[in-house]
């Protein structure tokens, strides 16, 4: 697989949203890809996560990036969770 290269603004979704790099690259490594604006990519993962966030309990966390594939590179756009 190509280097991951998350932007700063990508960097700064993972921290606001409960998630990291491990888990983002992970996404993008196994998770199902569908097509998204600009000629851009979603990969979505689902998680085990059976934890509280922002004080609710969730089994599953879904970690989306949104992915931007060059000759040499994969650049992670934007990063979405979801809880569930």
């Amino acid at each position: 697989m190509k280097p991951v290269r998350l932007t700063k603004h990508a960097l700064e979704q993972c921290a606001e949203r409960g998630t990291n790099k491990v888990e983002v690259t992970w996404a993008i490594e196994h998770g199902a890809r569908e097509p998204a604006k600009q000629g851009r990519m979603l990969c979505r993962f689902n998680f085990p996560y059976n934890d509280l966030w922002q004080g609710k309990p969730y089994a599953i966390k879904q970690v989306a990036p949104v992915i931007k594939e060059t000759s040499h590179e994969i650049v992670v756009i934007t990063v979405y969770t979801f809880y569930f």
